[in-house]
């Protein structure tokens, strides 16, 4: 397949002789008849002016020294011939009586009828081919006819020279619209390689400069859209490789909430199966052995329940399904009971409530569930006293535990993740999650302030 160039080099070459050719015939007959105009008029301007000077005259008889010197000075052969047809004084001829009569001539005859005559042949007296003009005049009364010629070979030969400047005007022409057309057609192959470069890399997926074409204005809007559609494909390049690392992230995610439901899971389900198993092999077990051990399959069980109604809660709050009862309620009183059951779990840890009571519009059970997840997440990674401070904007509970590293701080709230330095473990890594879940339903927010190995502020901002 050919490229543009070699293509336009095959068809320009083809039209430039096509062309050439066609102008060339043309020219030479439009030419060629221009020039024997011009002759023939020359001619004919010619014997005019010689017939004034013959009217002055009373005979014809004595005229040969006049042609000749019109001969020498016009280069023109010039014959004067009676009504009889005898020539009566020849330029080119000295000796008339060997002239035959000219009186059938073809330019004589039709001088007869028309008063001037033409012709073209060759001279049977001088053996010469000639182009004839008769005209007919009178003088004193008798009818004579003055036969002007110009030799063919003269008017060839100037015609051929003629015909060569026009041809060789006519060859500059194209030649330098040939080399125009050409180097427009190398700019416009350089324009078109950069065009194909760009696409070749936008197929490729590699990273290209924009393009800025200024040559035409086609080529400036084709490489504009070019540009966009670059734009667009990069755009989109990005998005797929952000939706990719989502993809990966939530594949990891999965991962792990796979293996801390496995790990959260495979302890209670072990005691379970343990207690179960001692029970039925032990049929002579006294009663409050028995009893104990169902007790700690009970709880056992429990907590196998509220893992999966954390996760059911987590589905919810994520899929903005999870509708709020909103009811005032006392904060401090609120606060107090969290406190009271988490002290059941929590024997010898100190928990204390600073501040005055507030009243918000909330729903008891979610915030109380935030609230209680923020203070043993504290009580979890400390060892002193843990504080809930109430104001009239925020709910802060301080500890002074292990702290949060300043690169985890901005992953702690998303779904799935925990941290594992110093033991940090947010369990399924879902209770930070769904507490800052919580407070969004609410249009509260979390503001966490930590400093590693020396304690964190957890701040509920209403």
């Amino acid at each position: 397949m050919l490229r543009i160039h070699q293509l336009f080099i095959r068809t320009y070459t083809s039209i430039f002789l096509a062309i050439l050719v066609t102008l060339t015939i043309i020219t030479y007959f439009w030419s060629k008849n221009i020039y024997l105009s011009l002759i023939e008029r020359n001619l004919l301007q010619n014997i005019e002016t010689l017939s004034i000077v013959f009217k002055d005259k009373n005979d014809l008889s004595d005229i040969t020294n006049i042609i000749q010197n019109l001969h020498e000075k016009l280069n023109l052969r010039i014959t004067i011939i009676n009504e009889q047809g005898v020539v009566i004084a020849d330029s080119d001829k000295t000796e008339l009586s060997t002239i035959k009569n000219h009186l059938h001539r073809k330019e004589i005859i039709e001088a007869q009828n028309k008063e001037i005559g033409t012709d073209t042949r060759k001279s049977e007296t001088i053996n010469k081919e000639l182009m004839y003009i008769a005209k007919k005049i009178v003088v004193s009364n008798h009818i004579y006819y003055i036969r002007m010629a110009d030799y063919v070979s003269a008017i060839t030969d100037n015609f051929v020279s003629l015909t060569l400047e026009i041809f060789m005007f006519i060859t500059f022409f194209l030649i330098i619209a040939f080399l125009a057309t050409y180097f427009i057609s190398l700019r416009i192959k350089k324009e078109t390689d950069d065009i194909l470069h760009f696409l070749t890399l936008l197929a490729q997926k590699k990273s290209s400069s924009i393009m800025n074409s200024k040559y035409t204005y086609e080529f400036y809007k084709i490489t504009k859209l070019l540009n966009k559609v670059a734009l667009k494909l990069s755009k989109r390049e990005k998005q797929k490789a952000k939706q990719n690392a989502k993809l990966k992230l939530a594949n990891r995610q999965k991962d792990e909430i796979i293996s801390a439901i496995s790990h959260e899971f495979k302890n209670p389900i072990a005691i379970i199966s343990g207690y179960s198993e001692t029970i039925l092999n032990d049929v002579q077990m006294p009663q409050a052995m028995k009893t104990k051990f169902l007790h700690k399959i009970h709880s056992n069980a429990n907590k196998m329940s509220q893992i999966i109604d954390k996760l059911r809660l987590t589905l919810k709050l994520e899929e903005g399904k999870q509708e709020l009862l909103l009811v005032p309620c006392s904060m401090k009183k609120l606060i107090v009971t969290c406190v009271s059951d988490l002290k059941d779990k929590y024997k010898n840890r100190e928990i204390t409530i600073l501040g005055e009571d507030i009243t918000l519009r909330v729903d008891e059970t979610l915030i109380s569930m935030a609230i209680s997840n923020l203070i043993e997440n504290s009580l979890k990674y400390s060892e002193d006293e843990v504080i809930v401070k109430i104001s009239q904007n925020s709910i802060c509970i301080i500890d002074k535990g292990i702290g949060i590293e300043e690169k985890e701080l901005e992953k702690i709230n998303h779904k799935f993740y925990r941290i594992s330095n110093n033991g940090w473990n947010n369990s399924l890594g879902l209770g930070l999650f769904i507490v800052q879940s919580v407070l969004s339903l609410h249009n509260f927010t979390l503001e966490i302030h930590s400093e590693f190995k020396k304690g964190s502020q957890f701040s509920i901002i209403y």
